[in-house]
């Protein structure tokens, strides 16, 4: 593919059906399970692009079967009984998988390396860490960042564990996930939790088609210790990927329908459709998905996106069209992201002529003529596709390192183009 993507703009509402790739965040926690699991699980739908690819990598390093070159894809799990051959996983740039790869690490009885590529080795894992010792593993960071070597005991004991999710929710699913293969009963306690908590939605969806027992409590969730059964799993399309489609109905007064994606989803990103819905679009669910139907003007929004940040992205783009000042707040953990999430977004948004601005935790975006213009996505696979809707609308818009998208939707520059 070439360093840089001119997006064609269209002429006129868009009308499409698009088919997304299955949820990665789903997808990885099933593999997770799965591979925690006492035999042969099945994922349908599975996501096939380079996140999904590490959690698969990770789990066959630790001794697990994996085949994922059909469909579906075939997971052998070990019930907790791993072990990685050559003491080093490697997680790529995702940082969910690092952070499970972390307490899966545990299970073994060796000593086991996490490591990453890219800004994955400046994402933090503190919270994590500080979690494993308090469980009595051994674990030697990188100054606090990854490579991580995590000395395996066996297994985690359980009982009262707290985990501090300030920075991120990803390590309370990384614990929850392991919960199930604890010695004794979990009783997780999560503190710092501002925002994300859908994300926690998904992964005890996940484990509790596996088999797991969980209960909420006021404070986080507890967890019992009969360890996971192999499952048939069915992925559902991703919500976080359908941000852009329906942000492109949106921006061009056109029509999407996004089959395999509900209202009812966990997923956090869900939330756009009703963010959109706010802004003027019409949303209707039926039995085969979701559709989306932009305005004829848009209405400028404030709201807060603590529970669904990575989908911020897109609406603020969607903001950018709108006919007055818009403020997205809740923000404040997209600077832990594969970049700088925040300033990513507000520096793209000011290259093509948007008056926007950033704090600590919002955005805010003044619409202004927009202008054609080359964005950096810094490394990110979030910023390059947001970005990239507003050439829909604006022509001589380009995207510089377009391979990004691979991270969770390689097919995202066929899709833009078909539309």
């Amino acid at each position: 593919m070439d360093e840089v993507v001119r997006v064609a703009p269209v002429d006129g509402p868009i009308d499409a059906t698009i088919r997304l790739p299955g949820s990665k965040s789903m997808t990885i926690r099933a593999v997770a399970a799965a591979a925690l699991a006492k035999g042969r699980s099945h994922i349908y739908g599975g996501l096939v692009a380079d996140d999904s690819a590490a959690m698969i990598g990770v789990v066959r390093d630790l001794g697990v079967g994996a085949e994922d070159g059909s469909e579906p894809w075939a997971v052998d799990g070990r019930g907790g009984y791993l072990h990685a051959h050559s003491g080093v996983v490697n997680a790529n740039e995702s940082g969910l998988t690092a952070r499970i790869a972390l307490a899966l690490a545990a299970f073994t009885e060796t000593s086991t390396t996490v490591t990453g590529r890219g800004r994955l080795l400046e994402r933090p894992i503190d919270a994590l860490v500080e979690v494993l010792q308090g469980q009595g593993v051994t674990v030697q960071t990188s100054n606090g960042f990854l490579p991580a070597t995590v000395s395996g005991q066996g297994g985690l004991w359980g009982g009262d564990i707290t985990v501090d999710c300030s920075k991120s929710s990803q390590f309370a699913t990384a614990v929850l996930l392991v919960s199930p293969l604890m010695t004794e009963p979990a009783r997780v306690r999560l503190t710092g939790l501002a925002g994300s908590s859908g994300y926690l939605d998904s992964t005890v969806a996940v484990m509790e088609a596996f088999g797991a027992t969980v209960q909420r409590t006021i404070t986080g969730f507890e967890t019992t210790p009969t360890g996971y059964s192999p499952a048939d799993y069915l992925i559902e399309a991703d919500a976080s990927a359908a941000v852009y489609p329906m942000a492109a109905a949106a921006i061009t007064g056109g029509h999407v329908r996004i089959p395999g994606l509900h209202r009812g989803s966990t997923q956090p990103d869900i939330a756009i459709a009703r963010h959109l819905e706010e802004m003027g679009c019409v949303v209707t669910d039926s039995v085969e998905g979701l559709s989306v139907s932009g305005p004829q003007q848009l209405q400028p929004i404030d709201a807060d996106l603590s529970d669904a940040p990575d989908g911020a992205l897109g609406l603020a783009v969607v903001c950018a069209f709108a006919s007055g000042r818009s403020k997205l707040s809740g923000l404040h953990s997209l600077k832990y992201k594969e970049s700088d999430r925040l300033d990513a977004i507000s520096r793209g948004l000011i290259r093509i002529g948007v008056d926007s601005d950033v704090d600590q935790q919002s955005l805010i975006i003044n619409p202004s003529p927009l202008h054609s213009g080359v964005i950096d996505p810094h490394g990110d696979h979030r910023i390059a596709m947001s970005l990239a809707v507003a050439g829909l609308r604006v022509p001589g818009i380009e995207v510089e390192n377009p391979g990004v998208v691979n991270k969770t939707w390689p097919g995202f520059w066929e899709m833009l183009a078909g539309l």
